[in-house]
């Protein structure tokens, strides 16, 4: 972890000069990606914890609009191409843990704290050093676990809606063999169509009023039980499985992210979307590589292009989070929750190798997992938090002697 805010691009030879068109066309890709395949998961976990439709377009319009904001604002200061996206672990901890006491409201006053942390993440250099000290494994296990049940999700709506799941699952099927880039994309895709298909026979009506894009505020509420067990949790999963890993990912392509630059941007940005209903923004993991990789731009220092591009095209989706809520609520029923889980399925494998491949720590990283998963609410705070004591716990008792 680096608090380097130098605005000096990566000392790399510079390629041959090309067109715009190439970084343009990679930054467009990297939005539709980002934004096709965890929208689901965004919807699904700010329902989980209270929001009407209304509140969960707004919370997806905000995390949609600080997002991009955001990437115009640090790709073009420094030159990089700093792709952010929304928290998915933090919606998927949010679909997991459910309505916390105090509702809504409360559950926007977890999202504020989080952006909070964020931000002193950023200007204290301690506080991340904790973060970076939890173990991989407990982590990875925590996350798992909170996965586990959206990625059930597929299976169970196969006996709920079959008509419209059976196809959505045969696409993502079909292209994660040949296309798997696309494959959340074209499932949603499918979904979106036999929902349309479902609405039309069975006449429904849509409500097109709810389709345009607002801003619902809310008055965040303190409660103690939602700062333990959502605002610490998002904070840590937003961390550990997000903004770290996007680091190490900028990394690879020789690029230092401005640390200090891209806490205080994305935790302000946090901050003030919770108020519409947003849960948190952080800087890009796997979707990074779409904009940093050579193939955004033979030069790297004309691949911020590609970010900035980026950021105007969550700018654009912002305006159809109205109409795909509408879509949503009108759709068979498990039709979002399958494709919520399809999306999660790769992050699922990838925290259980993390989480159980080292064999020192395989039973504190699976009882992580087991309380994690298990949804249990105690003292009024969710499965999240306890599987990560429970975790830290027994891998202390359990450590080697030395």
């Amino acid at each position: 972890m680096s608090t380097s805010t130098t605005s000096d691009s990566p000392a790399v030879e510079t390629a041959p000069e090309t067109g715009i068109g190439q970084p343009i066309g990679a930054g467009i890709v990297t939005a539709l990606v980002g934004f096709t395949s965890s929208f689901a998961v965004v919807l699904a976990g700010l329902t989980a914890m209270g929001a009407t439709a209304g509140q969960a377009a707004s919370g997806l319009l905000a995390v949609c609009v600080t997002q991009g904001l955001g990437m115009l604002v640090l790709s073009r200061r420094y030159r990089m191409p700093i792709t952010l996206a929304w928290s998915t672990p933090g919606a998927a901890l949010l679909a997991s843990t459910g309505m916390v006491a105090g509702g809504w409201p409360a559950a926007v006053g977890a999202f504020v704290v989080a952006g909070i942390l964020i931000v002193l993440t950023g200007f204290w250099q301690r506080l991340g050093a904790l973060i970076a000290a939890i173990p991989v494994e407990i982590a990875q296990a925590m996350l798992a676990g909170v996965l586990l049940p959206l990625c059930l999700a597929p299976v169970k709506a196969l006996t709920v809606s079959p008509a419209v799941v059976v196809p959505v699952i045969v696409t993502w099927l079909l292209l994660q063999r040949f296309a798997p880039r696309w494959a959340v994309l074209a499932a949603f895709a499918v979904a979106a169509a036999g929902a349309t298909i479902d609405i039309v026979v069975t006449h429904r009506a849509l409500d097109f009023a709810a389709m345009v894009p607002r801003v619902e505020l809310t008055v965040p509420h303190w409660s103690w039980q939602a700062l333990i067990g959502v605002a610490v949790p998002l904070y840590i999963v937003t961390m550990a499985a997000q903004n770290i890993p996007g680091t190490a990912v900028m990394k690879t392509f020789d690029y230092q992210v401005p640390w200090r630059a891209a806490m205080s941007v994305t935790g302000l940005g946090t901050v003030l979307g919770a108020f519409a209903g947003g849960h948190a923004i952080n800087l890009a993991a796997i979707s990074a590589a779409l904009s940093a990789a050579p193939a955004a731009h033979p030069d790297p220092k004309r691949r911020w292009i590609a970010a900035f591009t980026a950021g105007l095209g969550y700018l654009v989706l912002a305006l159809a989070s109205g109409a795909l809520v509408t879509l949503v609520a009108a759709a068979p029923k498990g039709v979002l929750e399958t494709v919520a889980g399809l999306a999660l399925i790769a992050t699922l494998a990838a925290a259980l190798t993390a989480a159980l491949t080292p064999a020192e720590h395989r039973s504190a990283a699976a009882l992580t997992f087991l309380v994690a998963a298990s949804g249990v609410t105690l003292l009024g705070i969710g499965a999240a938090f306890w599987a990560l004591v429970a975790g830290l716990i027994v891998r202390w008792l359990l450590r080697p002697a030395t």
